[in-house]
């Protein structure tokens, strides 16, 4: 064996009970797991008193360039994620050209950074994959995203598309699919994702599902419209025949509290329907995005540019000072903004530093200005680059969304940025932490089956997820009684606790918590079927 790990409790992913076993590993493959005999290896991991499962699956990730820059990238292998699910929320970096490629690289500058040393060489989906073949943390799946997808054919525009347009936007989302992406992501709140209709959705689910992949939503509101949005995404789901997994399900803000019951309602009738449906949640009541991703849609019609040609016009710029404070904006989720509870989280220029960790309603006090007037200037001084963390959440609803059926588990981890949301490093020692041993709220078989064997077969890999032989060498080491999230808003970037081990294709990614030199991810494609 290349890997012997000896001894352990092997939680196999299944949702079975534990049972004591020595599982070997050899040429990227487990090929033994065993209690009869005693197995022997290059490497024996003495695992008496640790658990061995199966690598978690990160079903909503922001790591595109994280994976080609940042070789150590413990905020994922330090707690025990081995595959990771990008293109999420309908914005990433393939497929583009020329000239998309630059607006891209602006209009995701929260999410992603514009590290040095990153260059966006590729423009398709295979190509992107292929860079990631050639090494990365971690493995990688791909959404084709729709947002990225609508620029490429018809730019900033808020309008329907044309016949030829939405003939090329079915033309992009097969070739990504043909080329390996699992599914089609959208992102309902963002622009130019925001500005489609149910039907345009429709057609392009349609193709998604002749590939066998699935729709993975960002959907249009998780506030004064989350119950609407939610619906929509699963009528398209019944029109198109696609599967179905609602992205990051959350019901926030004051007017959903309680109400968690409501949508899992929704679930449960799509799902005795017929309709194959799943959802992914992190474990946290806060969210973060990009600061401008409050702002209404209309008035970012055309991009970035034509919105600070907008934010001039005094008239233009009290309709969205309007929509912000008093009626609520589509992008800001139809609830008027509270800006006591934006927190600044990173910003693109250095001078703008010292806002990290103020509200914007703390920040515009210190500058004697209005919170939105504050908001509209800050978004333009720091080219709408800046990230915010959003305190919108409702623990109750968390929990009980948590324990459905279909429920598994994701990050939404943004890693860029001075003040980065703790789920980044955090979220699956959290699950088995927090939520599993201090609460209750599970059994260890069954968490781990939410963050394995449940997302696997949401991605149509046969072989991953499950501690047995034959399948990929993805495999994670941690101890039950102290495994921990250590993350928090003030430190997030703390590594967790309880996880000495992580194999990645058969290759130990971390060794007694200590990144080694193996960059052993690659593609997981997904084969289309028609």
């Amino acid at each position: 064996m290349d890997i012997v790990i000896r001894g352990a409790e092997v939680v196999d992913g299944t949702g079975a009970d534990r049972f004591r076993a020595d599982v070997g590993v050899k040429d990227g493959r487990i090929v033994a797991v065993t209690a009869d005999e005693r197995l022997g290896g290059a490497r024996v991991i003495d695992a008496g008193g640790l658990v061995c499962a199966p690598g978690f699956i990160d079903m909503h990730a922001h790591s595109e360039l994280a994976v080609l820059h940042d070789h150590d990238h413990l905020a994922k292998l330090g707690q025990g994620c081995t595959l990771e699910v990008l293109g999420q929320d309908g914005l990433s970096y393939a497929p583009i050209d020329d000239d998309t490629a630059p607006l891209m690289w602006e209009a995701i500058a929260a999410w992603n950074g514009r590290p040095e040393g990153v260059e966006l060489t590729w423009r398709s989906v295979g190509e992107y994959l292929d860079r990631v073949d050639k090494g990365t943390p971690t493995n990688v799946a791909y959404l084709v995203p729709h947002g990225t997808v609508r620029m490429l054919a018809m730019g900033w525009d808020d309008r329907p598309p044309t016949e030829a347009e939405l003939a090329l936007m079915k033309t992009l989302v097969a070739t990504g699919l043909e080329e390996g992406a699992v599914g089609l992501s959208a992102g309902l709140s963002y622009p130019p994702g925001m500005y489609a209709d149910t039907a345009e959705l429709v057609e392009l689910c349609a193709v998604v599902a002749r590939y066998g992949g699935y729709f993975g939503p960002h959907q249009r509101s998780y506030g004064a419209g989350a119950l609407e949005g939610y619906a929509e995404m699963i009528a398209i789901a019944r029109a198109s025949g696609c599967d179905l997994h609602l992205a990051h399900a959350t019901m926030n803000y004051e007017v959903n509290a309680h109400r968690a019951g409501e949508l899992l309602k929704l679930v449960d009738a799509a799902l005795d329907e017929g309709i194959d449906i799943g959802l992914d949640t992190y474990p946290y009541l806060a969210s973060m995005t990009m600061l401008a991703a409050l702002l209404p849609s209309w008035s970012v019609e055309g991009g970035y540019e034509a919105l600070a040609t907008r934010l001039s016009d005094g008239v233009v710029r009290q309709r969205i000072i309007h929509e912000l404070d008093v009626t609520g904006t589509d992008g800001a989720n139809g609830v008027p903004v509270d800006w006591e509870r934006i927190e600044i989280a990173g910003v693109v220029k250095p001078e703008l530093r010292h806002l990290v960790g103020d509200t914007v309603a703390g920040a515009a006090r210190a500058a004697s200005a209005t919170p939105s007037e504050y908001y509209l200037d800050l978004l333009v001084s720091d080219d709408f680059g800046t990230a915010c963390l959003l305190h919108v959440g409702n623990e109750e609803n968390v929990r009980e969304i948590m324990l459905h059926r279909t429920h598994t588990g994701s990050s939404d981890g943004v890693l860029h940025g001075e003040k980065i949301h703790p789920r980044a490093w955090g979220s699956f020692a959290r699950y088995l932490g927090h939520y599993c041993r201090d609460l209750g709220l599970f059994s260890l078989e069954d968490i781990v089956a939410h963050l394995t064997s449940r997302p696997a077969r949401r991605l149509g890999l046969a072989d991953r997820g499950v501690v047995a032989p034959g399948m990929a060498a993805d495999l994670v080491v941690f101890e039950p009684g102290s495994v921990a999230d250590r993350a928090t808003f003030a430190e997030p970037r703390r590594q967790a606790a309880g996880i000495p081990f992580v194999v990645v294709n058969g290759r130990l990614a971390v060794d007694d918590e200590r990144r080694t030199d193996a960059l052993a991810g690659r593609s997981v494609r997904r084969q289309p079927h028609r």
